[in-house]
């Protein structure tokens, strides 16, 4: 159902005519995110130039009880800016694109949320300051996003992730009152802290205005290296060895050998297609803790089978390796009509069983699975390359997902490192929490949304 023109003409009045579409082509386009789940038309797409009309959106939705659902570059994996089912409105940041501050003596930044993270870091690097969280889709995710979904990366071992950043932030209640949290100060404990809670909330209990978020200063010195192992398994105990020695990279991501092929066939970048497992390592800092931290580790990876250790001989080279690790998600999509990308996480130490359960379930199920991630912080990407048009393989596809998250909380882990929980993993949720967390979460978000107009029925359902 439609809705009424004199509606539409409200959110023209406020956000400007050529900022409210309604054409069924450009609504389209704001119907899905990058998750394997079902369209759903929004009935309006709303584009705020301003952060006090986005404001006066909230507001309107919420008079109107409709459905709001806030989209930044809609990179989101596990279905968190797919609309509501009924006449469902996307508000779109990507026009509150303002870095409004960077503050070089006291390290930080005041942001909008529609600036795309990586113009962000490369801003403050201009300055002479690092952004460490660096998630793969930084050259296009947007800061607002990022919080949302408390977005990690690969530097997330060493460096963490976006929850550590952010100093405060304002953001828009359902009434559209701006609320303040936080600040500029290194300490603040004024008041409730609600840019914790709002940080990973995934649009469901605000609408983000302003982000302060942390900058540090950048390392002196790096050193990258990729070690070469001939099973998964030895990979993955070098992993664990490498945490167990106390030595904490910058990165340590690992790839299987389906996608190093992959990745090799994409961005001839020079890797090994004949490894059944890399570790790609960078330690960084100052650098004579560089220079022995970089021979600890490929002591600890020879030791631990590693058939070869190549280090990075310039920028250059260390830069296209990562660049072909960024890519790992881009190659495997070309590889069939369906990528489903999961997200589970465990503790460090169980990397190698968590490697094993997903060579299990691959068998078991006849499936075809890339497998690459952080393996520095436990949080592993397998990708599932199917056609969800067939169905006998879509249904193996759903019972290995299942596996993959059981196998992952029977490891003390997590549903989801990096992605969030959205629509995807929500039936998933009290398996790893409890009754109790869930109905807990729905009184906080009954009493700040009583309409349920905010993001409705991602995470905790409806």
């Amino acid at each position: 159902m439609p809705l009424a023109k004199s509606l539409i003409d409200e959110f023209a009045q406020i956000a400007g005519k050529d900022s409210v579409m309604t054409d069924e082509a450009d609504l389209a386009s704001y119907s899905y995110d990058a998750a394997v789940l079902e369209p759903v038309m929004p009935a309006l797409v709303v584009r705020p130039k301003t952060l006090e009309s986005l404001g006066r959106v909230t507001r309107l939705c919420n008079e109107n009880g409709l459905p709001l659902t806030v989209r930044g570059a809609g990179t989101n994996l596990s279905g968190g800016v797919i609309p509501a089912r009924e006449l469902g409105v996307v508000v779109l940041t990507n026009a509150l694109t303002r870095i409004v501050s960077i503050n070089t003596e006291d390290l930080y930044a005041v942001v909008e949320p529609g600036v795309v993270t990586a113009k962000f870091a490369a801003a403050a690097a201009e300055r002479g300051l690092f952004y460490p969280p660096d998630p793969g889709s930084q050259a296009v995710s947007t800061l607002g996003g990022n919080v949302a979904e408390n977005a990690g990366g690969l530097r997330g071992l060493k460096y963490g992730v976006t929850k550590d950043y952010v100093m405060g932030l304002s953001f828009f209640d359902v009434d559209g009152q701006l609320v303040k949290t936080g600040g500029r100060t290194v300490k603040c404990v004024t008041g409730y802290n609600l840019a914790g809670l709002l940080v990973g909330s995934e649009g469901t209990l605000g609408v983000f205005g302003e982000i302060i978020l942390k900058l540090v200063p950048p390392p002196a010195a790096a050193k990258a290296m990729m070690a070469v192992f001939d099973t998964m398994d030895a990979a993955s105990q070098a992993v664990a060895a490498i945490i167990a020695a106390k030595i904490v990279p910058a990165t340590l991501e690992i790839m299987d050998n389906f996608t190093i092929r992959t990745v090799e066939d994409f961005s001839h970048a020079g890797l090994p297609t004949g490894a059944q497992a890399l570790l790609l390592i960078e330690v960084d800092g100052h650098a004579a803790m560089v220079a022995e931290d970089a021979d600890k580790v490929e002591t600890i990876c020879k030791r631990q089978g590693a058939s070869s250790i190549k280090v990075a001989k310039d920028a250059a080279e260390r830069n296209k390796v990562w660049e072909a690790r960024r890519a790992a998600l881009s190659a495997l999509a070309r590889v069939a009509p369906t990528t489903v990308l999961e997200d589970a996480t465990v503790p460090r130490s169980q990397i190698p069983a968590m490697m094993r359960a997903l060579l299990d379930i691959a068998a078991k199920y006849s499936l075809t699975i890339g497998t690459f991630g952080h393996a520095g912080d436990g949080n592993l990407h397998p990708t599932i390359l199917t056609d969800k048009r067939d169905h006998a393989a879509w249904k193996k596809v759903e019972a290995a997902i299942d596996e993959i998250f059981y196998a992952a909380l029977k490891l003390g882990g997590t549903l989801s490192g990096e992605h969030g929980i959205g629509l995807a993993k929500s039936r998933w949720l009290e398996k790893e929490t409890s009754r109790g967390t869930i109905l807990y979460s729905k009184k906080i978000k009954a009493a700040l949304d009583p309409k349920s107009i905010l993001n409705p029925g991602k995470i905790i359902g409806a």
